[in-house]
């Protein structure tokens, strides 16, 4: 069974292609599932797309949705398509987001951190000038945002969960075992997987996310995973999928899962 549960479009105004792009290359690829989750709109303002080059616009979730499950009955015995939404956790929008996402039928929704302190995690210029302590504050914050995104419920997965190393390396050897492992414990504890996201090799850290050390934690706390190139291109689909998979049985781990009406199945490595 071979899946990939994180793909994005034009829609989010930083990806390349439409679904049906994704889909087809899907099928070259021998998928036997794909995810479409593209980014939600941004529900923290009241304007119908307030950053253009990062998510659609309100207007458009529902031609999204509407739009996957055309294509999902389409391609119904060629491979399932699957309707994901990659959603931004915002402790202060959380209820916002949770009551328009729930009117929609979506196999599962992916929870990601984008945004510490206010600053994209991306942001390399965030780390200039900063104390060593300061260094631990904000990479403590990170995960505790994580897991508080955990134990929302609002989600069936947590995207790139060490995505902040992304444009800086050295955040992977700043030293906070304890709240790493605080995360971990809390997502096994709330049942909800993290994602291989495998887009990590595009960026300066050039590696999975997240890193090795963490996913044997992440198999010591009982953390279930799952696979998401995170493409933004049609190429990149499933991206890696064979390393990842043997990676993971190398680290311990002899299943994972993917969603479906935002259960749960299991698949055998």
């Amino acid at each position: 069974m071979k899946f990939d549960l994180h793909t994005h479009h034009f829609r989010c105004g930083h990806a390349d292609g439409n679904i049906r792009d994704y889909i087809e290359a899907g099928i070259a690829v021998g998928l036997d599932a794909i995810g479409i989750s593209d980014h939600t709109p941004y529900f923290g303002s009241p304007s119908e797309q307030a950053f253009p080059l990062i998510a659609m616009g309100k207007s458009e979730l529902t031609h999204y949705v509407d739009e996957v499950l055309s294509l999902k009955k389409e391609y119904e015995g060629t491979i399932d398509v699957l309707l994901g939404i990659e959603s931004d956790y915002f402790a202060e929008y959380a209820e916002v987001y949770r009551k328009i996402l729930s009117a929609y039928p979506f196999d599962y929704v992916i929870g990601s951190v984008h945004n510490v302190k206010g600053i994209s995690i991306f942001n390399k210029n965030r780390w200039k000038n900063l104390t060593p302590q300061e260094q631990i504050a904000d990479k403590t914050e990170y995960y505790r945002m994580i897991a508080e995104s955990a134990r929302s419920g609002m989600f069936q997965i947590l995207g790139h969960i060490d995505a902040m190393k992304g444009n800086y390396p050295p955040f992977s050897d700043i030293p906070t075992p304890g709240p790493i492992d605080e995360c971990l414990r809390v997502i096994g504890e709330c049942g909800v997987s993290i994602e291989i996201n495998t887009s990590g090799g595009t960026k300066l850290c050039g590696g999975w996310y997240p890193s090795d050390a963490i996913l044997e934690r992440a198999l010591f706390w009982g953390v279930e995973v799952t696979f998401g190139s995170d493409a933004h291109k049609p190429s990149r689909v499933a991206d890696d999928w064979e390393l990842v998979a043997s990676r993971l049985k190398e680290i311990g781990y002899t299943e994972w899962v993917y969603y479906k009406q935002r259960q749960k199945i299991n698949v055998p490595l």
